[in-house]
């Protein structure tokens, strides 16, 4: 089974921000391979089905942003899974400007306590995430936090949201050839 985790904060309150475009990419991802309406189960929402021939759950943990780890402990026991190869993390990053977005099969959480969660949780940093370009505050003074708990501009929102189709097949390509694959075809661009 393929996991793909989408970042977030649960409620009205966080929905159009821009630490949950983790959360607008699993929906999208969703919709895209019909998968049907997420439904809650315990701290997630998930949705399960097939895509190009693998089993694929994509989940929201309802946990907060920096508890968004816990979920996974039910998939480390799960029986071929190897998170490794079977996790996909989607994520804000306030260091790439909205439209730019990477993929990596390892590396830190550079200070996001969404990314910080899940390495404590699986006790490690090998684990694909593909970072979802958001931008930062302008400005010294600016606050981080108020930045990422806020709604992004609507050309801001405009160029994050036109790269969903892309960001789509580059999850396929990790699902189907690796991370090697999909961090090649994204990155290049």
């Amino acid at each position: 089974m393929k996991l793909v985790l989408g970042l977030g904060n649960p409620g009205d309150r966080y929905r159009d921000t821009r630490h949950n475009v983790g959360w607008w990419l699993a929906d999208h991802l969703a919709t895209r391979w019909s998968l049907g309406p997420f439904r809650r189960s315990g701290p997630e929402q998930s949705v399960d089905g097939r895509v190009n021939g693998r089993d694929v759950r994509i989940v929201k943990p309802l946990t907060y942003m920096n508890r968004s780890g816990g979920v996974l402990e039910r998939y480390l026991s799960v029986p071929g899974f190897r998170f490794e190869e079977d996790l996909v993390v989607l994520v804000d990053d306030v260091a790439l400007p909205p439209g730019r977005n990477r993929i990596r099969g390892r590396g830190s959480a550079g200070g996001h306590n969404g990314l910080v969660s899940v390495e404590e949780a699986l006790g490690s940093t090998e684990y694909a995430r593909l970072r979802i370009g958001v931008g930062e505050p302008a400005g010294r003074d600016a606050g981080l936090v108020d930045w990422v708990l806020g709604a992004p501009s609507p050309s801001d929102e405009e160029s994050i949201l036109a790269q969903f189709g892309r960001l789509a097949l580059t999850v396929e390509l990790w699902m189907t050839d690796g991370v090697d694959s999909a961090m090649n075809a994204l990155n290049r661009a």
